[in-house]
């Protein structure tokens, strides 16, 4: 298997280069995607390899480019967006969630919507308020979108290119504090990730972890660090939301017998307290030896002050804190 070190920015540029060139009906649209290589980064040299017809810039209007892309797919076509922040799908709520996820279902399976919608989500890069939310919560609740959230750069390659194969509407969450990061990286051009297949990232027998993600790398560091005391933890990963690898889950649950859930959305009403909800409604729920603990952002709008903004947040010493109070529960 050859490999390479990249970064999750450039393993992005990567995966849809690849599907590019494997499906001439994949095209890329967004603001500033084009001759300026995408807000992050992400399409860089783009422009240059398939041109404007399949790298299209867009004027300032998530509405108009998700409206368009929705109809490009009923076509035949196969848009990836560049939403750039997550904040702006609320802009696009309408194409995305009452015409992309209910067209295949209105016309009895006979109108696929194959669109990726690429949103930068959470915080850690001073955002502010307005472009630093993961609202990933708002998207699961909706039958016909699918929703990835990758934690690692060499998942981000693979499941990214089953997003653009897949005949839904999916929505591909790219931490954007993680852009810089560096991993090696599988190059076989046909490395899929199914939609829906988590993995357990470490294996442990004390407390199980499920996590997604920029805050997996936080949990990881964690389990690392509390291994040194004899504790052991698993690590969960779903790596997508929708569908949701909740045997995994279960399965991991059962063996420990505590589950601690990590993601950095705001804690109300987040993704994590659906997850909450799987693992209380099945039989894990008879094999836990205490409650299911949450952690998440703080219910406030993220600060655009570094110290504030890192105060709301999960970190490795609140992850290891809650990893005491489960863990001496017996």
């Amino acid at each position: 298997m050859e490999t390479k070190t990249m970064s999750f920015r450039d393993t992005i540029i990567l995966a849809m280069s690849e599907e590019m060139r494997r499906d001439e009906n994949v095209l890329l649209m967004g603001e500033d995607v084009g001759v300026f290589g995408g807000d992050f980064g992400t399409s860089v040299g783009m422009l240059e390899e398939f041109g404007p017809e399949r790298v299209r810039d867009c004027p300032i209007s998530e509405a108009a480019i998700s409206g368009a892309a929705a109809g490009a797919a009923m076509t035949g076509l196969r848009p990836i967006v560049d939403m750039t922040f997550m904040d702006f799908s609320v802009i696009a709520m309408d194409a995305i969630v009452n015409q992309g996820a209910k067209a295949n279902y209105m016309f009895g399976g006979g109108l696929k919507t194959p669109v990726t919608f690429r949103v930068a989500s959470g915080s850690g890069i001073g955002s502010a308020a307005q472009h630093s939310q993961s609202l990933e919560a708002w998207l699961t609740h909706i039958p016909g979108i699918k929703v990835v959230a990758p934690g690692t750069v060499n998942d981000a390659k693979a499941l990214l290119k089953s997003a653009i194969r897949d005949n839904n509407i999916v929505i591909f969450m790219e931490p954007k504090a993680l852009y810089g990061k560096k991993e090696e990286v599988n190059l076989d051009p046909d490395f899929y990730i199914p939609l829906g297949k988590g993995e357990i990232k470490r294996e442990g027998t004390d407390v199980t972890i499920v996590s997604y993600g920029r805050m997996l790398e936080r949990v990881l560091k964690a389990a690392e660090e509390v291994a040194a005391e004899d504790i052991s933890v698993e690590v969960v990963d779903p790596r997508t939301l929708i569908p949701l690898d909740k045997d995994l889950i279960i399965n991991s649950v059962k063996k420990t017998g505590k589950v601690i859930l990590v993601n950095d959305a705001y804690k109300t009403g987040g993704f994590i307290g659906e997850i909450a909800s799987v693992i209380t409604e099945s039989e894990a729920f008879d094999y836990l030896d205490a409650p299911v603990l949450r952690l998440a952002s703080e219910d406030v709008p993220v600060p655009y002050s570094h110290v504030l903004e890192t105060a709301i947040l999960p970190d490795v010493a609140k992850i290891k804190e809650a990893i005491y109070k489960q863990v001496r529960k017996r």
